[in-house]
């Protein structure tokens, strides 16, 4: 989940007043599978069309996720179901964006100086471990290169990781919606009931245990 160390040339990229991370999350929404945040610290020149991962096509998506990983330093941070259900949703975002860049700076052997957060919260003051300068931008995954390509890291891993898990849990078309509550999952989850990726406090999840 880590990026790798960053070579002598990509730091000989990066000022000392460029250390200033993007950071996104993935998967607050679904009913089933982790909640994913990625952190980061793009070169310079960076990816060209880096946007809201949202408003991109998948092709698009799968190019610049693999000129992200291959010329910027970045962490990724992940919140399991059972993690997700023990602490709440906000809390496991939370989490999230602290191991990302927990694993960010690692990559990089050294400190960031600024984490700027997609949204209009950040985990400062609300996660334990978190010790960066933070700045919350609502909108900030089209407005911030850098928060978009945390926004296309943290998309494109988690839709990975659902899709692998429809292999194993084939009902419940997590391939197409990713684990999000569409028709097809709830008729599924009524069907055959929860798996262990499900978020059991989520309230379609939790009322259809609650009839079983």
């Amino acid at each position: 989940m880590l990026s790798g160390t960053p070579t002598r040339d990509f730091c000989a990229l990066l000022a000392p007043d460029t250390l200033v991370a993007g950071v996104d999350e993935a998967g607050r929404g679904p009913l089933a599978g982790p909640v994913v945040a990625a952190a980061v610290l793009l070169c310079k020149p960076g990816p060209k069309g880096i946007g809201d991962s949202k408003k991109l096509t998948a092709n698009t998506r799968a190019r610049l996720e693999a000129e992200i990983r291959a010329s910027c330093a970045f962490g990724i941070g992940m919140v399991e179901p059972a993690e997700i259900d023990r602490i709440n949703i906000f809390a496991a975002t939370m989490l999230a964006m602290t191991r990302a860049m927990e694993r960010l700076c690692d990559a990089l052997g050294q400190e960031l100086e600024l984490a700027l957060i997609d949204g209009n919260l950040t985990p400062q003051g609300r996660h334990a471990d978190w010790r960066w300068p933070a700045r919350a931008i609502v909108g900030g995954d089209g407005k911030e290169a850098s928060i978009g390509a945390a926004s296309i890291l943290a998309k494109e891993y988690r839709d990975r990781l659902m899709c692998q898990a429809a292999e194993t849990w084939p009902h419940y078309g997590w391939e197409r919606n990713k684990g999000y509550g569409t028709k097809d999952h709830l008729d599924a989850l009524r069907a055959y009931g929860p798996t262990p990726l499900h978020r059991r406090s989520f309230a379609p999840v939790a009322q259809l245990e609650m009839l079983l």
